[in-house]
């Protein structure tokens, strides 16, 4: 039996492992190229990323893709950063609790899915094929 007395919220390790288990199950042909994306979790979105988005409150920004979607990559233009994943973790925690109807594993998955098909320039269609999340 878990001890709620003395637990703590899950850390960023524990989320980068979620999500990491994620983008292994995505279909082989997206998880390869997905695991060369840098993954990266922080507790809160940056005060840059909040601003570019004119989001005021850093709750409700739960992961961002930084980079150029492959579907507009051109072997001829210089990469000046690495694509990124971004996963903030409080957020995350702060959606499952208010949510309760949903695993935390789950959660980071429909994110982490999220962010992806943004890389891919995925469809609707294509992100429900994968991320069942709406059914």
């Amino acid at each position: 039996m878990l001890d709620w007395k003395n637990a703590e919220a899950p850390d960023a390790a524990v989320i980068e492992e979620l999500a990491r288990e994620a983008i292994a199950g995505l279909p082989p042909e997206f998880a390869g190229p997905a695991a060369q994306v840098v993954l990266r979790v922080e507790d809160f979105a940056g005060d840059e990323f909040l601003d570019e988005l004119e989001i005021d409150d850093p709750l409700e920004l739960t992961g961002l893709y930084d980079g150029v979607p492959m579907t507009e990559k051109s072997a001829s233009d210089p990469q000046h950063f690495p694509d990124t994943v971004w996963l903030f973790r409080r957020a995350i925690l702060d959606e499952w609790a208010a949510r309760g109807d949903v695993t935390l594993g789950q959660l980071v998955a429909h994110v982490v899915v999220h962010e992806f098909a943004h890389h891919f320039g995925w469809s609707d269609d294509d992100i429900a094929a994968i991320d069942r999340w709406w059914e």
